[in-house]
């Protein structure tokens, strides 16, 4: 699939998918959480399909223990020759999500790439917009990062990394003072959560690498993100779009919401869906 001429071209994509997902078991016991279906697809079909739409030419997938059902999954996509090839690394030990980037340098070290986590999509046209116009505003701004945000809300913010916006905050795209991964809300500097989606320069691996361990031994994107900060680099942060719906499986409510909206929005079967949905809300409710 040829790259899409509005955007500069960015050639790979990343897609880790090593977490362990024990936010989900006993769901997660025998498959991995990528592999849990929303709607019709497993959610890491989802994230293929946008980098894809966007317009990479190679896809590296992060796997890790009992992972094998995602290489099973893609046995067939993987050898259409229009579709982005598909190689894959195994992070053994789980050492957070810097660790997993910090193993495509061999894979991405020749210009910038996406970074897709292989738990959340906005579906493949919405997706593949937002990478679009993360890529233009990383070239306009000459930065070494992009990162998607969007707003939580207060209670929200101590489970995400929060963006320090330097200046006036713009729909299109701003650039970031720093960043702090789960802030309370009281020590929060913004309410713009990272999302999911980040395309970064090689010069990450070198942040990477000098970034230390923090809780449970593991390495922090964000930490690294920050330290780029520091040291004088450009992060431009680009919003989620008014219509851009997050479909995740980090946790059961997320699951549920994200099935439930992928199915209702299905195009053969939505209006049946939502229809359900009615009658079942009107059911009476034991008391």
């Amino acid at each position: 699939m040829s790259a899409p001429s509005t955007h500069p071209i960015i050639a790979k994509a990343v897609i880790p998918a090593a977490g362990l997902g024990t936010r989900l078991r006993p769901a997660t016991k025998a498959q991995p959480k990528e592999m849990l279906p929303i709607g019709r697809q497993p959610v890491i079909q989802y994230v293929y399909d946008e980098v894809a739409a966007f317009g990479v030419s190679s896809v590296l997938i992060v796997t890790g223990r009992d992972k094998r059902a995602i290489e099973d999954h893609f046995d067939d996509d993987a050898i259409e020759p229009q579709r982005p090839e598909i190689l894959y690394i195994r992070q053994s030990v789980p050492r957070g999500l810097g660790d997993a980037v910090a193993l495509a340098r061999a894979f991405a070290s020749d210009g910038p790439f996406v970074v897709a986590l292989g738990d959340t999509t906005l579906g493949a046209a919405a997706g593949a917009c937002l990478l679009g116009r993360m890529a233009r505003a990383f070239e306009r701004a000459r930065a070494d990062m992009a990162i998607a945000v969007q707003p939580v809300a207060p209670s929200a913010v101590s489970r995400y990394g929060i963006v320090a916006p330097r200046g006036e905050v713009s729909d299109e795209a701003f650039v970031i003072s720093d960043i702090v991964e789960k802030p309370s809300p009281e020590d929060a500097p913004s309410r713009l959560a990272v999302a999911a989606r980040y395309i970064f320069s090689p010069a990450v691996f070198d942040f990477i690498g000098r970034t230390p361990p923090g809780l449970n031994g593991e390495i922090q994107i964000t930490d690294a993100i920050r330290l780029c900060v520091r040291e004088g680099g450009t992060v431009v942060c680009v919003p989620y779009g008014p219509g851009d719906r997050r479909h995740d499986v980090g946790n059961f409510e997320s699951y549920f919401r994200s099935f439930i909206r992928m199915a209702a929005d299905d195009a053969e079967l939505g209006p049946q869906i939502r229809q359900f949905m009615r009658d079942l809300l009107d059911e009476p409710r034991d008391a």
